[in-house]
């Protein structure tokens, strides 16, 4: 048998659980320590030189560090993401009633069914209905800006 057929059986099951369990319990802790890291500069209650110290306090005895660091301002630190979390939430809320706003422009299929309505109505000629409609499939502009009479759409 080769050497590679030998670590199968060296290597039994519960040995493989502990080491998944270890490297999980690392990846946990680092994404700990960079939450903590980032908390610290995150607080705007904190002086420059309490963020110096709670920095160096967690980098350089990284264990007891995030320990005391979290249960001295472990609510707190939950509060300030969730209020990051609400900030971001509006922003983007704002962000897209602010692009919803920007797109009012009707498409052209709700220009070329206004157009037709019009047309009906009697209150533009045919030739009047061809030049808008060749506006709105050209890209040039909405029919209103196409000669046709724009004060009868108003209401619409």
């Amino acid at each position: 048998m080769s050497e590679q057929m030998y670590f199968a059986y060296d290597y039994p099951l519960l040995s493989a659980f502990w080491t998944l369990l270890w490297f999980f319990l690392g990846i946990m802790w680092f994404i700990l320590l960079f939450r903590i890291i980032l908390d610290i500069f995150r607080d705007d209650d904190l002086s420059g030189w309490a963020k110096a110290g709670w920095l160096v306090f967690v980098l350089v005895l990284p264990f007891l560090g995030a320990f005391i660091y979290v249960v001295a301002r472990g609510k707190n630190m939950g509060r300030r993401e969730a209020a990051q979390a609400r900030a971001q939430q509006e922003a983007f809320n704002a962000y897209v009633r602010e692009a919803a706003a920007g797109e009012s422009r009707p498409s052209s299929v709700d220009e070329l069914t206004r157009l037709s309505e019009i047309r009906a109505r009697g209150d533009i000629t045919d030739e009047e209905f061809r030049r808008a409609k060749e506006l709105v499939l050209t890209g040039h502009g909405p029919a209103g800006r196409s000669g046709a009479d724009t004060s009868s759409t108003s209401g619409h």
